[in-house]
């Protein structure tokens, strides 16, 4: 959701009141809820024309849509055992209906990193591979720069080379986690880790974890090193885009977190990007860019993995091409 969105959903949430809203958050991933709470915590003042604004909008797009099935997984469930049988069902519902009986994990989801970390610091490096491919991106590689280097090597080694989750992988942190599969036997090998995933989390790890990550992983097998890089898609490759993917992505990016990410970017891919904004864009951001003092890395690699994150939506939403390594684009 880009920050329109997050201001208009933040602004239809608070004209609900308190009880609807809480409603509302009840059905939103974590990642959701902490980012329209800092937007509702930010908003000051709004005009009543805006409020409206978003209200009719809203009001509109409900009207257009109907709700056919009012619990689509037991829906899906149905009729795969009507027409396949109970056997050949159990083979798709599963896959179909993937994550749905990992409630154990699904609260580290609403957990810190540091938290998570803790808890599986001690555990396997395997069973908190198995943990990880199950979270976000973005939570697994902070999680894990709350472990040791040596750790973190070990953990993603085991994700890119997992070919798929068994249920026994996970059952020793039963007691920890409350009940990491729901099931037990039942639950079927699901196709979570891998290449991609692991090229996912390095490309959030910060400057340096990532590198020493790579080198271990080298070391134990350097095609495998070389696969995940081909899938990895850092800031210098926004060079690589095209002009039309490239507005598309600065469409969505506020000029602060712009200026401060390209104050640290190699030149080529600071040219790349200002030759795909308007004359009169690119001479106000060069002269931000010349105003502004030194400024710390940590706070440009930040803003970097922000316009990131932002690029990975939008290749996920099919809007923009990333130029990938190997025998097909990383999307």
């Amino acid at each position: 959701m880009d920050e329109k969105g997050l201001n208009d959903a933040a602004i239809m949430l608070m004209s609900l009141g308190e009880e609807e809203a809480a409603e509302v958050f009840k059905h939103l991933s974590p990642k959701e809820v902490q980012k329209l709470g800092e937007t509702i915590a930010r908003m000051r003042a709004v005009s009543r024309e805006k409020v409206d604004e978003v209200i009719d909008r809203f009001t509109q797009d409900a009207a257009a849509q109907s709700l056919l099935v009012s619990d689509t997984s037991n829906y899906v469930r149905a009729v795969l055992k009507r027409a396949l049988g109970d056997d050949k069902a159990a083979l798709l519902i599963d896959r179909i209906l993937q994550g749905g009986d990992v409630s154990g994990i699904e609260s580290l989801k609403w957990m810190d990193p540091l938290s998570v970390a803790e808890l599986l610091r001690n555990e396997h490096p395997q069973i908190v591979a198995a943990i990880l491919v199950h979270l976000d991106p973005e939570q697994s590689s902070a999680i894990l720069m709350h472990l040791t280097e040596r750790q973190r090597s070990e953990i993603m080694l085991r994700i890119a080379t997992i070919e798929g989750i068994q249920p026994t992988a996970l059952k020793d942190l039963n007691e920890v986690l409350f009940r990491v599969l729901a099931g037990g036997d039942k639950i079927r090998k699901s196709s979570l880790g891998g290449v991609k995933t692991a090229a996912e989390i390095i490309n959030l790890m910060r400057s340096g974890a990532d590198t020493t990550v790579l080198d271990a992983i080298r070391n134990h097998d350097p095609d495998l090193a070389q696969k995940i890089m081909d899938k990895m898609f850092i800031f210098d490759d926004i060079a690589k885009l095209d002009g039309r993917a490239i507005q598309t992505v600065l469409r969505e990016i506020a000029s602060e977190t712009l200026v401060v990410a390209l104050k640290g970017a190699q030149p080529e891919v600071r040219e790349k990007i200002l030759a795909n904004m308007s004359t009169r864009a690119a001479e106000a951001m060069r002269e931000d860019l010349e105003s502004r003092g030194p400024m710390r890395l940590s706070e440009v690699e930040a803003q970097q993995h922000e316009i990131l994150k932002t690029v990975r939506r939008l290749a996920d939403e099919g809007q923009i091409a990333l130029a990938g390594g190997g025998d097909d684009a990383f999307v």
